[in-house]
């Protein structure tokens, strides 16, 4: 598999347990980032009933179609080109997925990220975004503070982003913060709703 990741494949199963109580009312769901793919190849095998759209930046497109293409079932979509500040398709979707996004991108971008997701989330769809965050300006854990100096000393626009500035991004578009689930590895799954 192409740009296979570690982290990735240790979380998919805690993720998919979280999300699985709300995906089985859910028909289409968008992925934001989508790497590997591989947590679209997974969730998709366990739940036959939604179709999942992958996406990413132009330049992991290439990588990202050949792992769909060997490894999917026929419920995951060949991958989109998705640039969070220009890019958004025109489809809506009853669900929004992303993993471990929001800290590498800049605050402008994950700005652009709320506002984009909240044009193609369908009234009542969900928002779902894993990783990891402060709050009230302070690390959940040691190794998340050391992560987010690794993270600024790679790309200074980058960072662990506070819970609470990215939850008053996704209430200026309309969505209420359901749920607030700590993962492992010092990880949130957090849950919008529109």
């Amino acid at each position: 598999m192409l740009n296979y990741s570690e982290s990735c494949e240790r979380n998919k199963q805690p993720i998919l347990d979280k999300l699985s109580v709300y995906l089985s009312d859910l028909t289409n769901i968008l992925e934001v980032g989508s790497g590997s793919g591989q947590h679209a190849l997974f969730v998709s095998n366990h739940h036959n009933s939604l179709t999942w759209q992958p996406s990413d930046q132009g330049q992991y497109l290439d990588a990202l179609m050949i792992n769909i293409e060997q490894y999917a079932s026929k419920r995951v979509l060949p991958p989109i080109e998705l640039n969070v500040s220009r890019t958004w398709p025109t489809s809506l979707y009853d669900g929004i997925f992303t993993a471990n996004t929001l800290h590498i991108m800049s605050w402008n971008n994950v700005t652009d990220f709320f506002q984009g997701a909240g044009s193609v989330l369908k009234d009542k769809g969900y928002l779902f975004v894993y990783g990891p965050f402060c709050y009230q300006n302070a690390y959940t854990s040691p190794s998340n503070a050391q992560f987010d100096d690794w993270l600024k000393a790679r790309d200074p626009d980058s960072g662990i982003r506070d819970f609470e500035a990215v939850n008053e991004l996704a209430r200026h578009q309309g969505l209420s913060l359901i749920k607030d689930v700590i993962m492992p590895a010092n990880n949130q799954l957090l849950i919008w709703q529109k």
